[in-house]
């Protein structure tokens, strides 16, 4: 039986090309793993007809052919009959085998109806809370709003169970019939913790926007020792922990100075910032740029290990997290890899894996949008004492340059034909891509470093002429589970 559930993975490798997304024919998660329940039962099916054929032939001394093997196993598994079968045995092993396939066809029966069945009638009421199974040490997540199934699909990833609690009933739903532990309900109400368990789970993350500091206050009068995570895009950092939160993430300000540090530091002989695991051993990100020695090899044949002495143990591919990473896996510009060992392998493999082409310094850098991310990219840069020109589409102080309907001409106002690097982040991703294109139009040699709103925009911004691009929700989602 070890064989039939471990035929999961299996299927998975060869569905895959089937099944992945493409543009204009993508499946939803739920389709997919239709697809996979169903070619899992007929492997069942096919398993116990061929089980049953040799049983009859060795220990019952009945010759029978594999439609009549399968004949009797469909009866059995929908309990529809034995047929003439039933008077014939007499071997114990046969008995016990009859006996589990019978078991195992209830039991497949019940999973059907619930995977198959019950989300077939869309239009009839469901309560989402009969779909969870019971949780311990879980997550609880509140009206998060950055894109929830790529946060979703990396929990599952790493193993973390989860609940998400949400105010809007037709995402609820919706989440749900795609396979994910979702609710219905409101996250100031004690009546929806209670729902999601919280009594046995290990942390809650909220991003409520205004109503975080409500949500605070209610997971507060619940439990006292449980782990609180808030999200915000303003300066409420301090008012979110003097209310109660154990953390409090600005994705928005953190992507901003990783797109400055980047802008920064891309051809700095300096190690990056690391992270020290105890002993001699440190880890450390990589983001790929896209002149770098990686670019373009497979995770094989990178040399990383070689050339370095250091290891990839994990690897982010166009939003994707591979944990552990594909040996087959093509490092892609923008790809981030996690990195493990000694400092001196560190550095080794930081100066391996700089751009093999020398461009000229980041004299001047441009940064377009003057929102969170804009303004944490800007301070950055100007903090270190590198010239900075900014542009957005309203007046402010921060803004040097003031966009209009001729973007080409704002942009050549900013002097980007000079500059030696441009952060873009507008939050439309349709002026991110727009603004990308013309800078490169402008400057070929200049480095440019995109935020995208959507995650599936991220290969349009390296296709755009970006040379490295970072989507809100992974950034979010990464901060969340490191």
């Amino acid at each position: 039986m070890y064989l039939i559930f471990s035929n999961s993975m299996y299927l998975h490798s060869i569905l895959s090309p089937f099944t992945e997304r493409v543009p204009g024919e993508s499946l939803s998660r739920r389709k997919r793993i239709v697809i996979y329940y169903f070619v899992w039962l007929v492997t069942v099916i096919a398993i116990y007809t061929l089980l049953y054929s040799y049983t009859m032939s060795r220990l019952e001394g009945v010759d029978q052919s594999v439609f009549q093997s399968l004949e009797f196993i469909i009866q059995t598994m929908t309990t529809a009959g034995y047929g003439q079968d039933a008077g014939i045995w007499s071997h114990p092993l046969t008995f016990l085998l009859v006996s589990f396939m019978q078991v195992s066809g209830i039991g497949i029966a019940f999973f059907t109806l619930r995977l198959i069945v019950i989300p077939l009638f869309t239009s009839a009421e469901v309560n989402l809370d009969d779909r969870l199974t019971p949780k311990e040490d879980h997550v609880i997540i509140c009206e998060y709003r950055r894109d929830a199934t790529v946060l979703l699909d990396e929990l599952e990833e790493l193993g973390v169970e989860y609940v998400l609690l949400s105010s809007s009933e037709k995402k609820a739903k919706q989440l749900s019939d795609d396979g994910y532990p979702v609710i219905h309900g409101s996250p100031q109400s004690v009546e929806a913790f209670e729902r999601a368990g919280l009594d046995s789970a290990r942390a809650v993350i909220t991003d409520a926007v205004g109503a975080n500091v409500n949500t605070i206050l209610t997971v507060r009068s619940i439990r006292t020792d449980v782990k609180i995570i808030a999200l915000t895009d303003d300066d409420m950092e301090e008012i979110l922990f003097q209310t109660g939160a154990d953390s409090a993430l600005s994705p928005h300000a953190v992507l901003g100075r990783r797109l400055a540090e980047k802008a920064l530091s891309v051809f700095s002989p300096d190690l990056t910032e690391t992270l020290n695991l105890g002993g001699d051993l440190e880890v450390m990100e990589v983001s790929v740029h896209h002149v770098s020695r990686l670019a373009g090899t497979r995770i094989r044949d990178s040399n990383v290990r070689e050339k370095s002495g250091a290891n990839i143990i994990d690897a982010w591919v166009e939003g994707e997290l591979e944990f552990p990473p594909d040996p087959e896996t093509i490092i892609r510009p923008s790809t981030v890899l996690l990195i493990v060992g000694e400092r001196d392998d560190l550095q080794a493999l930081n100066e391996f894996s700089r751009p093999v082409r020398t461009l000229r310094s980041h004299n001047r850098i441009v940064v377009a949008g003057q929102g969170g991310i804009g303004q944490a990219a800007a301070t950055l840069v100007a903090e270190r004492g590198v010239e900075t020109t900014t542009v957005d589409v309203e007046a402010t102080e921060e803004a040097d340059v003031i966009t209009n309907a001729d973007l080409r001409d704002n942009l050549s106002d900013a002097e980007v034909g000079a500059a030696g690097a441009m952060i873009v982040g507008p939050p439309d991703d349709s002026a991110g891509l727009l603004t990308t294109v013309l800078a490169r139009s402008l400057n070929p040699n200049i480095e440019i470093l995109a935020r995208v709103s959507d995650i599936t925009a991220t290969t349009k911004a390296l296709s755009a002429g970006a040379g490295y691009a970072l989507s809100v929700p992974w950034v979010s989602a990464r901060m969340i589970t490191r």
